[in-house]
């Protein structure tokens, strides 16, 4: 960060009501001399942010849909006149910058997340980083904005925030570092598996959005909940993960983890493994996010050994789990291919939850995106924005194309 400062720290949360959000807020209140909530933001959630807003005071209150923020305008003017309210993207990427705020949780789900990110980068903040999407779409972009402002980046990531944690312990001095300078061999990345791991494959075209959100072990959002489903949340984590820790694609193993203890493996030269275990709730990674390179109190129970009993391991299937795959070929061919991927991901799982699309047309969808798609050297965000534009319109396209009867493979799922 470009200045030294003293607690109490302000804080800015991109995304103040979804599931990151709320458990940030959560561990921000079991800290008031320590933290204090300068802006709030939200899309659409006009009442779940008035709640925040008359519990936590913040100093600013963004709606990303500008009739959102005319109607929490007026449901705060007669309590709250003093809590500006904005809107707009403008309105996150001024948050995300404020003079008066030390610390972005970014925190917004999907490509909305990009911009405010990368004004926090921009602004030298402490970015603790949940959306995944501005590495996806924007790896180079974001790392060397970081790096130019001296910004700090923590991940937030259950999967990579265990890892940055088993890292040795000057990486964080270090984010340039090459794996092999650091003496790390591989990164192993637990994935839990989500709720077909186990259902039959043919069974898979007949799953409802409801029974695709309804992970075993964590609290999500819709939208995550589906990439975890699919698997397609591991292959962004992949990326994400690549840009992170300065490694190729063939050095980040997924190993499926049903019980989600293990968060994640770093595996060194000398053939040690060093893992991080907790029990599955954010507030952990959050906390640590927050207080680095200190820890506090988070809020979570303590994990019992005995009680979870036995750790299993597993190879991801990926006849299973396709879409982990075309992220993998994604990384692999670089430019904008990730952008592509992460955009047409986006159009499929707003299809599918809306009852447009099976759930098995998902990877379709997306590898029908990238073959139609031509990636582009991602050196401006000019261009990575263009080929997301055009990877969301080609996804439309074909998810138009099953819906019409013309396009059955796409349909069911089988191309």
């Amino acid at each position: 960060m470009t200045e030294t400062r003293t607690p109490p720290y302000g804080i800015t949360v991109l995304g103040a009501t979804g599931s990151i959000g709320v458990s940030t807020l959560d561990v921000l209140s079991r800290h008031p001399d320590r933290y204090q909530v300068v802006a709030l933001t939200a899309n659409t959630d006009v009442e779940g942010l008035y709640q925040q807003c008359l519990t936590h005071h913040p100093a600013y209150a963004v709606m990303t849909d500008p009739d959102a923020a005319q109607h929490l305008h007026e449901r705060l003017r007669a309590s709250h006149p003093d809590i500006r309210i904005l809107s707009g993207v403008t309105g996150l990427e001024t948050v995300a910058a404020l003079p008066q705020v030390d610390y972005v949780m970014a925190a917004i789900v999907g490509s909305a997340g990009l911009l405010p990110t990368l004004a926090a980068a921009r602004a030298g903040k402490r970015v603790m980083l949940a959306n995944k999407e501005a590495l996806v779409m924007a790896g180079q972009i974001f790392m060397d904005e970081i790096r130019r402002n001296n910004a700090e980046l923590l991940p937030v990531d259950s999967e990579h925030n265990a890892i940055f944690q088993s890292m040795p312990a000057n990486f964080a001095a270090n984010p340039g570092w090459a794996m092999d300078e650091a003496g790390v061999r591989r990164i192993l990345l637990t994935a839990s598996g989500g709720p077909f791991r186990t259902l039959p494959l043919s069974n898979l075209h007949e799953v409802t959005p409801d029974q695709a959100c309804a992970h075993p072990n964590w609290v999500m959002g819709r939208k995550i909940s589906v990439d975890s489903a699919t698997m397609m949340n591991k292959g962004l984590e992949v990326i994400e993960a690549c840009w992170l820790f300065n490694a190729t694609p063939d050095r980040i193993q997924v190993v499926l983890h049903p019980q989600s203890v293990v968060h994640s493996m770093v595996e060194y030269n000398d053939g040690s493994i060093l893992a991080q275990l907790g029990s599955p709730d954010m507030r952990t990674p959050i906390a640590y996010a927050l207080a680095w390179p200190q820890r506090i109190e988070s809020g979570v129970a303590p994990l019992s050994l005995f009680d979870v009993g036995r750790l299993d391991f597993e190879r991801p299937d990926m006849a299973r789990f396709p879409c982990l795959r075309l992220a993998y070929e994604a990384m692999q061919a670089g430019g904008t291919a990730p952008a592509i991927l992460n955009a047409a991901n986006e159009i499929a799982v707003a299809a599918f939850l809306n009852g447009t699309l099976k759930f098995t047309a998902i990877p379709a969808v997306i590898e029908a995106t990238l073959a139609r798609v031509a990636a582009h050297a991602a050196t401006s965000l000019e261009i990575i924005l263009a080929d997301d534009a055009l990877a969301r319109e080609s996804a439309r396209g074909h998810i138009m194309d099953a819906t019409q009867g013309r396009g059955a493979a796409v349909a069911r799922g089988l191309s």
